[in-house]
């Protein structure tokens, strides 16, 4: 089985527990995922199946989008309100000070990985030093933030919800801990669900619950639910080739620009979905105008 099944992840679950589910329901040996999401984290999580997990370090679209739910007075360890309380106030923020805060995480930010993270220092995990007690430097890392908007605010409770839109690597948590900063308050993330990623929706995504109910029916229950490979790379052109240049494509050899008419002012670096003479997604190609050639960047 080859493609993508866009999950509706749950809570509580991490993303290697939802591959463990999906292997075990699908019977499919061959599995990753597009980006993890953390276990108190909700949503869109598009999983790769069988020869589509060639795409995963070729993902174009790597943004996401995410809805947070957050709440000010608090400090936690995590960011989140998964973590042990550091502080507690009583917070005064209205909905204009809210929404002035925001406009400075508009567009290109830096933003320090939280120790609560993957990200590696010195050879070991952030977590795994933040669980002894532990904090070290981090570098701020450059990220984008397309959009960030309030949802709702209720200023009686101090919590509400956020939307934002943004690039790989953004931690929202940190988001809403560094606006409790500017306000003095402090901030936690109390909810999360990623709403889009890969080009995908929540409307794509089956959920978990549902896999596991279908499962008993065979595999083959699965097919409806199933994406070609090529559905991950929707804004690259497609070419189209001859019986005699796909057996060249599938044997890794490049194709003369010159015999590929379809490929018009073709410039260099450019990638292209290449079908073969059967209409068949063979896998994507790149142009080398040194070589006059399109060749293979990876077969699926």
């Amino acid at each position: 089985m080859n493609g993508i099944i866009i999950l509706d992840k749950p809570k509580d679950y991490t993303s290697f527990d939802v591959i463990a589910v999906v292997r075990g329901c699908l019977r499919q040996r061959k599995t990753g995922h597009t980006g993890t999401l953390d276990p108190m984290a909700t949503g869109v999580l598009p999983i790769l199946l069988g020869s589509a997990t060639k795409a995963q370090d070729l993902l174009p679209d790597t943004d996401k989008e995410y809805e947070a739910g957050f709440r000010f007075g608090l400090t936690t360890d995590t960011l989140d309100s998964t973590g042990t309380i550091l502080s507690r106030c009583e917070a005064h923020v209205t909905r204009s000070e809210l929404e002035q805060t925001l406009i400075p995480f508009r567009g290109d930010i830096l933003q320090k990985p939280p120790m609560y993270s993957a990200v590696y220092k010195d050879g070991v995990r952030l977590y795994e030093l933040a669980r002894k007690g532990i904090e070290v430097e981090r570098e701020a890392r450059p990220v984008h933030v397309s959009e960030l908007e309030v949802l709702s605010f209720d200023e009686a409770a101090q919590c509400g919800r956020l939307r934002i839109a943004c690039s790989k690597g953004t931690y929202i948590r940190v988001i809403c801990d560094d606006i409790g900063k500017i306000l003095d308050c402090g901030c936690i993330m109390t909810a999360l669900t990623r709403t889009r990623a890969c080009g995908f929706t929540l409307q794509d995504a089956i959920s978990l619950a549902e896999v596991r109910r279908l499962a008993p029916e065979g595999p083959e229950v699965f097919t409806p639910y199933i994406r070609p490979a090529d559905s991950l790379f929707p804004d690259y052109p497609a070419v189209r080739i001859s019986q005699k240049q796909t057996l060249r494509f599938q044997n890794g050899a490049g194709l003369s620009l010159a015999r590929l008419k379809s490929l018009t002012s073709p410039q260099d670096g450019q990638f292209y979905r290449v079908y073969g003479s059967d209409n068949e997604f063979l896998g994507l190609g790149t142009v080398r105008l040194d070589k006059e050639e399109l060749v293979v960047k990876k077969r699926f």
